[in-house]
């Protein structure tokens, strides 16, 4: 009596041994399932699942006798495991990082007053941060495409750790300066771990993944403030605060030494090596720029040695002056935009509810963590986006901005505060889908082979957006409590307007290489 085995019943089986290790077994199953024929391994190859791609490779391997031995099937099984593991690492050193972090930064501003600075003086220390990420965002981002993510990842958190355990000892307001320098200058992890994921998956996995980890680094960022929160109600408690963020980092930092990083680079060299170029006006990584040279230790089998620091210098110089004279300002030019109007749609938006609707600060506070707790919920949405729209991300990051456009105007005209739950519902969505499908578009036009360098741009123009959403709400606010959001409906309607007459160049650029590529 034969018996039939379905996709559905081999991602069963797959779920069982995985949680409960029942690998010989699947194995066995597996191996003796009959060759398929090319629509079956069509179907398979679209499945969005590590088995669904597993499974034709397994298939061409069948010998004359009609089945694979139980030890190929096996490596290949251990070889998914693996890079699912190194994945969940990844999501695991981003909760960590924001987790970190969110326990500090509303402690800050308390923190420094009390140690005696006026207001004055409390707004410049505070913007000491945000300027220095916006200058080292894509220094430090490109010099991980030349000394390689585990380097530069390990540095970030080893500093970020000593700074954090210098505002644990900050006694006085030098200290406290002098305690966010390298804070500011080497608190790059997250976007170190984003390139990182680039590397190690597909271009159609990519928005997936960054979904996942933007969920995994957001659950992170709600949990921080609360054990924060607990440990200052006691006595010392924000210098207990800054202590445990240090040891974080310092677990996240002995959690990146024990990635196995030759299995890394070679999970590397096979997601560039299966990535292939598409129509959506997008250069991939079959089409990367020329500065998006291999002068680093990505896709090889092994390392290159470490360069001299004048040769590094220069290489990062390099690619940060191909970058800025790329044809990549519109992304950035709306990444700014949108960054700006998000910004000042939370800009006072305790103060709007309060002056509007009159509501009280403890339900404001419910409504924004259900927000944000909608936010982070909405990283697992983008993978099943991104499929319904056939991967077209310029399309889905048109109807995202648009949405989001939408979204703000409706909250600034809101008339009760069931339409700012409604626009709230929404816009944790939109935004959250907006922010993964223009990083995923600017690692596609730029190349992921500099995939450190473009998302430490984009993090550059992101920290220029905190510079300047402050002043604008500031501004505004003069006229109207509505004032922040109007203008940022404004931002994101020409946001809007470039996407509008820019997309059809991508796919006409996109169009004549790939034509160029077939001739």
């Amino acid at each position: 009596m034969s018996v039939k085995i379905t996709v559905l019943d081999l991602l069963l089986l797959t779920f069982v041994r995985a949680i409960f290790g029942f690998q010989d077994d699947a194995n066995r199953i597996i191996c003796r399932l009959p060759p398929l024929r090319d629509n079956r391994r069509t179907l398979d190859l679209q499945i969005g699942s590590q088995v669904g791609r597993a499974l034709p490779r397994c298939r061409q391997g069948y010998g004359h006798r009609g089945k694979m031995s139980n030890h190929k099937c096996s490596t290949l099984y251990q070889k998914l495991r693996t890079r699912t593991r190194i994945l969940h690492c990844i999501y695991v050193v981003g909760f960590m990082d924001l987790f970190g972090v969110s326990m500090i930064i509303p402690l800050l501003s308390h923190h420094v007053k009390a140690l005696g600075a006026s207001p004055t003086v409390a707004g410049i220390v505070g913007s000491t941060y945000g300027v220095l990420q916006l200058f080292s965002s894509t220094i430090v981002g490109s010099w991980s495409d030349v000394v390689g993510r585990r380097r530069s990842l390990l540095t970030c958190l080893l500093l970020s750790a000593f700074g954090y355990a210098l505002l644990g000892m900050s006694t006085s307001i030098s200290l406290f300066v002098l305690s966010r320098i390298p804070v500011g200058l080497f608190k790059h992890s997250l976007s170190i771990c984003r390139a990182l994921l680039s590397d190690l998956v597909s271009e159609a996995e990519r928005p997936l993944v960054l979904g996942h980890f933007n969920a995994a680094s957001s659950v992170g960022f709600i949990l921080g403030p609360v054990v924060g929160g607990y440990l200052t109600e006691h006595e010392g408690g924000f210098y207990t605060s800054a202590f445990a963020c240090a040891t974080i980092f310092l677990i996240n930092a002995g959690l990146v030494w024990l990635l196995p990083w030759g299995d890394i680079l070679l999970h590397c060299n096979g997601a560039n090596n299966s990535s292939k170029s598409v129509s959506n006006g997008c250069s991939t990584k079959s089409h990367a720029p020329a500065w998006a040279d291999p002068d680093r230790d990505v896709p090889r089998k092994r390392a290159f040695p470490p360069q001299p620091a004048w040769r590094q210098l220069s290489s990062v110089g390099s690619r940060i002056r191909m970058v800025a004279s790329s044809d990549m300002w519109d992304l950035f030019l709306v990444r700014l935009l949108m960054a700006v109007a998000i910004m000042l749609y939370y800009s006072n938006f305790s103060l709007a509810m309060e002056e509007r609707f009159s509501l009280k600060p403890k339900m404001t506070g419910y409504l924004i963590s259900y927000s944000s707790t909608l936010g982070a919920l909405a990283g697992f949405l983008v993978g099943p986006v991104t499929q319904l729209y056939g991967n077209n991300m310029a399309a889905l990051l048109l109807q995202s901005t648009l949405l989001t456009c939408l979204l703000i105007s409706l909250y600034a005209t809101a008339q009760g505060v069931w339409q700012v739950l409604l626009t709230s519902t929404f816009f944790a969505i939109s935004t959250t889908v907006g922010r993964t499908s223009i990083t995923d578009l600017e690692l596609r036009r730029g190349g992921a082979r500099a995939s450190g360098t473009l998302i430490g741009a984009g993090q550059s123009v992101t920290a220029m957006g905190r510079v300047l959403a402050p002043l604008l709400s500031g501004v505004t606010q003069e006229f109207s409590p509505c004032g922040p959001p109007s203008l940022g409906v404004l931002l994101s309607l020409v946001a809007v307007g470039v996407l509008l007459v820019r997309i059809p160049k991508w796919n006409q650029t996109g169009q004549e290489k790939m034509a160029t590529k077939i001739a």
